[in-house]
């Protein structure tokens, strides 16, 4: 086994041990829980499509949690086909259900990532409290991935990177159409 996939195992059971609290677990299931098939941010980029005042946010938030489930989901969890900590080490144990997918990347980072970066990226300034603020709840949510024992700490960073870039990608492309419109 490579070296740092022993090291991801022993990141996981000091968290099991030592940062795994009954008061927390409850918490972190409920966080984690707002990734489940992206439906938090799917709401959220329905929600803003909605008003029209916030409408092309909602679709770059919908565009961007579409690339990253190509990507992610269809392609690079298939492509690596990495099995999920707990199904290589018994001694980890998952705080939620026994997942069925590839452990990598992670769709819960990715997505929540997605439509956080999409936010601050193109949020006017004054506006701009909005995205930190989700991006915040993507990186707790990133973390709780950790907490209940559901992924490897590089299956965390290479969701939430990959979805970030999906983010940069759709906003990228937005404002290109734009200033071309414009022309």
């Amino acid at each position: 086994m490579e070296a740092l996939t022993l090291l991801e195992h022993d990141i996981l059971l000091f968290i099991q041990e030592y940062i795994r609290a009954g008061w927390l677990d409850g918490l972190m299931k409920v966080i984690t829980f707002l990734g489940n098939g992206g439906w938090f941010f799917i709401v959220l980029g329905v929600a803003l499509a909605i008003y029209p005042k916030t409408r092309t946010y909602g679709f770059l938030v919908l565009a961007a949690l579409a690339v990253d489930a190509v990507v992610l989901n269809l392609g690079l969890k298939n492509l690596v086909q990495r099995a999920r900590p707990y199904d290589q080490f018994p001694d980890l144990i998952p705080l939620v259900g026994r997942l069925k997918d590839f452990s990598f990347p992670s769709g819960h980072s990715g997505c929540a990532f997605a439509a956080a970066g999409t936010l601050c990226l193109i949020l006017p300034h004054g506006k701009k409290a909005w995205g930190y603020g989700l991006l915040g709840l993507a990186f707790i949510l990133a973390l709780s991935r950790l907490y209940v024992g559901v992924h490897f700490p590089t299956d965390v960073v290479a969701g939430a990177v990959i979805g970030f870039l999906s983010a940069v990608l759709v906003v990228f492309l937005y404002r290109r159409q734009e200033r071309k419109r414009r022309e």
